[in-house]
């Protein structure tokens, strides 16, 4: 098996599995498999909500003993380091003989470890017969935070669905403009700017508007909201990103939606659209065409699901 340079490991429920695996695809360029993923693309655990952790390999080998003799040669010198087991499907090691490896890699490094606090964290792992081992980095998760925002809607996206969005969208390019067309409060723009991303949003509900400055504000987010009429938007983005309305309130009929559509058609070139209602014939009427799809329901409620189209302008 080639060993690429980092291994990653994945969470999420059920719901979510398709997410995931869309978001992988503009990530990694492929799906992850049962919740691992090997790749020389370096990419951050933080910017998404399903990496859980990254293991960036230094030494790999098919015998155990061949792969202890490489860690020793790296001489690694590290005060403040911990050294950790990841369990990988189909590795059968059992916890004693876990442990053993455990110090058989700390012994190999010279330092003093810290279990507690450490500076840096080490891991060994055992994937389909060969044995790594690496740095690793974990989702901090400090986009936590965000759950905490002042202004929420009990219809607003989750924080997962929101970070996926940001990655597929630019597929994970910093560089590219970004426009959140119905931001309503700002769920998908703070996710954009947690990640380091150029994003403005607009709505036509100066109450949500106001709501999505006050989120940004209270993270320390610098970032544009237009009360507007995407419309009246004339500025160009890489992307868009449009999570259309749908609950009692602000239900779109066809002719909104299509309106919506046809607007973010004049000023980018690649569009993802949530929805809960199936709106592909709206869409193949506004120049973009469906590039990849999937549907993520919601946790306890099987009848209700939102549908996520990744378009592309024809041409």
């Amino acid at each position: 098996m080639q060993i690429k340079k980092h291994i990653y490991s994945f969470g999420y429920d059920n719901t979510e599995s398709d997410l995931c695996k869309l978001e992988s695809r503009y990530i990694f360029k492929k799906e992850e498999k049962n919740k691992l993923l090997l790749s020389d693309i370096k990419a951050e655990p933080s910017s998404s909500a399903f990496i859980k952790k990254r293991l960036d390999v230094i030494s790999f080998s098919k015998d155990y003993a061949t792969l202890i003799n490489e860690i020793k040669k790296e001489s690694i010198c590290m005060e403040g380091f911990k050294v950790e087991y990841l369990v990988f499907d189909g590795d059968t090691t059992e916890y004693a003989e876990r442990l053993k490896k455990l110090k058989d890699i700390g012994f190999s490094i010279e330092g003093n470890p810290d279990y507690y606090n450490p500076i840096i964290t080490y891991a060994l792992c055992y994937y389909e017969g060969i044995w790594c081992f690496g740095i690793l980095i974990k989702n901090n998760l400090s986009w936590y935070k965000h759950k905490e925002k002042p202004c929420s809607y009990s219809n607003s996206i989750s924080i997962n669905i929101a970070k996926a969005l940001i990655n597929i969208a630019t597929k994970t390019n910093k560089e590219k403009t970004l426009l959140d067309a119905c931001c309503g409060v700002g769920t998908i723009m703070l996710e954009a700017c947690f990640a380091g991303n150029d994003i403005e949003g607009c709505d036509i509900n100066w109450k949500v508007c106001r709501g999505a400055r006050e989120n940004l504000s209270h993270f320390n987010y610098t970032a544009n909201v237009y009360r507007s009429d995407i419309k009246d938007i004339s500025k160009r983005y890489d992307a868009a990103i449009i999570d259309l309305p749908y609950n009692l309130f602000s239900c779109a009929t066809d002719n909104d939606v299509l309106h919506i559509l046809e607007s973010t058609a004049a000023i980018t070139d690649r569009l993802v659209i949530v929805s809960t209602a199936d709106i592909t014939n709206l869409i193949s009427k506004t120049g973009f065409v469906i590039v990849d799809y999937c549907s993520v329901s919601k946790r306890g409620k099987t009848n209700f699901a939102r549908k996520i189209w990744v378009c592309e302008m024809k041409g």
